[in-house]
């Protein structure tokens, strides 16, 4: 089996609450393709996700007390 490196660089801001991840695109493509993010399956969902929110049927979560309240 080939293993696959992926080269990230990652730089933390001041405030530790952010994070910066940087990889070229061609690397970007080859995760995304071992993630399964080009799947007619997946794809699929894509757009049912997209039909749903185009139909109000989304809900939008600023954090997860948000779920408490629903």
């Amino acid at each position: 089996m080939p293993t696959t490196t992926l080269d990230f660089n990652i730089k933390q801001k001041t405030n530790g609450r952010r994070i910066i991840v940087e990889m070229d695109a061609e690397r970007f493509e080859r995760m995304a393709s071992d993630f399964g993010f080009f799947r007619p399956e997946f794809l699929e969902s894509l757009d049912r996700a997209e039909q749903e929110i185009s139909q109000k049927k989304i809900k939008r979560l600023r954090s997860l007390k948000d779920l408490r309240r629903s």
